[in-house]
């Protein structure tokens, strides 16, 4: 293995370890949009006024 090849190896491993944390940032940015979109979408669900006795006995006869 000549001192080239050594070289164009090095160089060939820094650009994809790069290309990775560029990855990693991109998608780590996706995630948080999505949490953002989600907290909107909850935060936009009416809240039901349900009457106080509402869910407090089961009737479990059939």
């Amino acid at each position: 293995m000549d001192i080239a090849s050594v070289s164009s190896l090095s160089t060939a491993l820094t650009q994809a370890k790069s290309g990775d944390a560029v990855g990693t940032l991109v998608l780590k940015k996706a995630m948080d949009i999505q949490e953002q979109s989600v907290a909107q979408l909850l935060q936009s669900i009416p809240r039901a006024s349900n009457p106080p006795n509402l869910g407090n006995s089961v009737d479990v006869k059939a």
